[in-house]
């Protein structure tokens, strides 16, 4: 029984040994009692404890009888900070008691983060190493409202739940405590009590900036010192201009299995700057798209199922080894964007699934926040902190990384409430609607922020439907996203393309049809990784005929596609024509590189680049109905496609004819605006492609005959499975 004034009581020390008390800095520390100052602290182990002043004055603390490792003892002065030196059969150590330290939020903290509009809330959440009140540690800080206590646990305290216990911020259900003497580095999770007294799993950081190598999942703390940036140039350039008007050729990259090294061991950040850059600019492609690089438990996720929002996983080094990639991309000049998933997360028990015993990140109700798809989470849009910790994440990555876009993954699964879901299975608006009106809400906040408050970089949807507006501004009634995957355009064209050409007369439509709404949304191309696997086959795989006619045919389609209004993606591999279906656990087959025909698919790609490119009319007026005019789009009889693209009023237009058949054509006539000289500048029959080498000898002179609704034309002969370009050079012959 406590008969002192000074003493806390039996049931305070009771539940600080046993970790079940809710508010630890009530009792440990340092507190003015109505007996004078006194210093508690719960140590563990220790068979001694006094308490040292800053004058050296050693002060005895008295060891509680049936709490081993809680002490107390009054002190002459509450206003200074005491250190702690502990005691046991093995020897001394000197400690600061982490409970002497204030917290280091503040009201606005609680404030704009209940709000959902700290925009730089992994400022304050997650694990910062600094210096508070004079001594250097690390401040913990995260969100778990319904949790009767949290705590830190890491190598620094045997992982022991008792020993660092947090503050709650009653205003916001945000925990802090500031552990002094942690050093960057060091490894930790969350032990945290539910509300309904059951210990939960140990938890990763939220906003942890970076993990363990799979498959242990501890965060860690990271090194302080900022990343000396080498890229002011590159961020100061990409702000001139309009993006919809630049040219944009996207090469998607998974990280992972990009190229392996010996013993199918991963590449590091390092070494993919080392190989990965230099190639990509080699073959001129203006972006990198990297796959999900946020921390992900599964490798055979993709990246696509991340449990560590704030952490660039550790498969490939440091976070500070990825801003270094970024930093080496840019002074390549090649912006880098990644893929950004706020549509789901998975459910392995040291993520965020029912974080604090509850559905916090998740809507509580399974036809709401359960993926039938994924079998993963989905995230609450409802809730100001859910949606306040995404917006966030999106702005930390062009923060601290400096990344140029994100690619939005699986933005259908986020507009509508009955996404892959039967009768039954889904909660309708008040009104019946199927649209999720939070994400919406969501979706445009995100980009809104992206825009203003990182100027020149840009946001890109996954969307696969025809909801209006995806890449029209929100102040216009648009989702605000700068482009969207024209996800149409591609299912169409790979599948006119695997029909044998005998019968693509039959699926010409195919190829006009994309031209019918290809103006309606600023649009990318993808050729992208989702239509290489799972039984999909590769890009030259899907292709009909013998080996000369299937690379015949891709050399014809990646014409067509570099020559079509719209921004380009392709995805690692089908740059060399590799045969095989992609497979993320090990690298891509450069050995095919040993053979002409995989070099030619290379070549030709490096080249449609250049041209891409270095020709204003193949780029500036992609998201523009001016930029382009149909010469032939009803040849189904000789799957025979001619259009114009234009670029600005003195820009050199350009031709692009395309021959889907087998068939060589010597004497094709097609409409063009200008009589004069027409430069052959690409022909994916070239024989350093692999082709027949069949072409127009350099150009051809087009008279001032009327044919298709145009003043002039000229015959071109139309090499076998192959697109050719032609770009006006001015009067006379070429």
């Amino acid at each position: 029984m406590v008969e002192s004034g000074w003493q806390a009581s039996d049931g305070d020390v009771a539940a600080i040994v046993a970790a079940r008390h809710g508010d630890p800095f009530s009792v440990l520390g340092q507190h003015q009692t109505q007996a004078g100052p006194v210093v508690r602290a719960f140590v563990p182990y220790a068979e001694t404890l006094h308490a040292v002043g800053p004058d050296g004055a050693v002060h005895d603390l008295e060891a509680r009888p049936g709490a081993e490792g809680f002490f107390e003892g009054p002190v002459p002065d509450g206003t200074v900070r005491y250190r702690l030196k502990a005691g046991n059969a093995g020897g001394g150590w000197d400690l600061e008691n982490p409970y002497a330290f204030g917290p280091v939020l503040g009201s606005l903290d609680d404030h704009l983060f209940v709000e959902g509009t700290h925009r730089e809330l992994y400022r304050q959440l997650g694990a910062h190493a600094r210096t508070h009140e004079g001594a250097a540690g690390v401040h913990f800080a995260v969100w778990a409202p319904n949790a009767q206590r949290v705590s830190v646990v890491g190598d620094f305290n045997d992982w022991d739940g008792r020993r660092l216990a947090m503050r709650k911020r009653i205003e916001s259900g945000l925990w802090e405590i500031f552990a002094p003497g942690v050093t960057p580095g060091t490894r930790y999770k969350y032990e945290i009590l539910g509300r309904d007294g059951r210990l939960l799993p140990l938890k990763a950081d939220p906003v942890g900036f970076q993990g363990e190598f799979r498959p242990s999942t501890a965060s860690e703390v990271v090194d302080p010192t900022p990343f000396r940036w080498t890229d002011e140039a590159y961020l100061a350039s990409r702000q001139e201009g309009d993006k919809r008007r630049q040219p944009m050729s996207t090469y998607e990259v998974h990280l992972g299995s990009w190229k392996r090294k010996a013993g199918n061991a991963f590449l590091t950040y390092a070494e993919l700057a080392d190989d990965l850059i230099p190639y990509a600019v080699d073959m001129g492609f203006t972006h990198l798209e990297l796959m999900p690089v946020s921390e992900h438990p599964l490798d055979a996720s993709w990246g696509y199922q991340p449990v560590g929002l704030y952490a660039p996983t550790r498969r490939f080094g440091e976070a500070a080894d990825f801003a270094r990639f970024v930093d080496r991309a840019h002074a390549a000049g090649l912006g880098v964007i990644i893929d950004w998933v706020p549509a789901h997360f998975p459910v392995d028990v040291h993520g965020l699934a029912k974080f604090d015993g509850t559905s916090l990140y998740d809507y509580a109700d399974p036809r709401r926040g359960f993926h039938p798809d994924w079998n993963t989470a989905i995230y609450d849009f409802a809730r100001a902190e859910v949606a306040g910790f995404l917006a966030a994440n999106a702005v930390y990555w062009l923060d601290q990384f400096h990344i140029d876009g994100l690619r939005v993954d699986a933005v259908a699964s986020m507009l509508y409430l009955d996404y892959s879901r039967k009768a039954g299975e889904w909660v309708p608006n008040w009104d019946g609607g199927n649209d999720n009106r939070e994400a919406v809400d969501f979706l445009k906040r995100v980009n809104q922020l992206v825009y203003a408050t990182h100027p020149g970089t840009m946001t890109i949807a996954e969307e696969s439907t025809s909801w209006p507006g995806v890449s029209r501004p929100v102040y216009a009634g648009g989702l605000g996203f700068g482009f969207k995957w024209n996800m149409g355009w591609m299912h169409d064209t790979l599948e006119f393309m695997s029909q044998d050409p005998v019968h693509r007369r039959w699926h010409y439509d195919r190829m006009t049809f994309g031209l019918l709404y290809a103006f309606s949304e600023n649009f990318v191309l993808p050729l992208s990784h989702d239509e290489v696997v799972h039984g999909k086959k590769s890009i030259v795989s899907k292709m009909p005929g013998d080996d000369w006619q299937r690379f015949a045919n891709v050399r014809a389609y990646y014409g067509f596609m570099w020559g079509h209004p719209g921004k380009k993606l392709l995805f690692m591999g089908s740059e060399f024509g590799q045969t095989a279906e992609w497979n993320f656990d090990r690298s891509l087959d450069w050995h095919l590189l040993e053979y002409d025909i995989h070099r030619g698919v290379q070549d030709l790609i490096r080249d449609l680049n250049a041209a891409y490119r270095a020709t204003p009319a193949l780029h500036v007026r992609d998201c523009e109905p001016e930029g382009f005019r149909w010469v032939v789009a009803d040849d189904h009889a000789n799957s025979v496609l001619a259009w114009l693209r234009f670029g600005e009023p003195g820009d050199a237009p350009v031709l692009v004819v395309s021959n889907f058949t087998p068939v060589p054509r010597e004497r094709y006539r097609v409409g063009l605006p200008f009589a004069g000289a027409w430069r052959e500048i690409v022909n994916t029959d070239a024989g350093r492609y692999g082709g027949s080498n069949l072409g127009n000898l350099g150009g051809v002179t087009a008279r001032p005959e009327p044919s298709h609704g145009l003043p002039a034309s000229a015959e071109v002969v139309l090499p076998p499975l192959a697109t050719v370009y032609f770009q006006f050079t001015g009067a006379g012959s070429h």
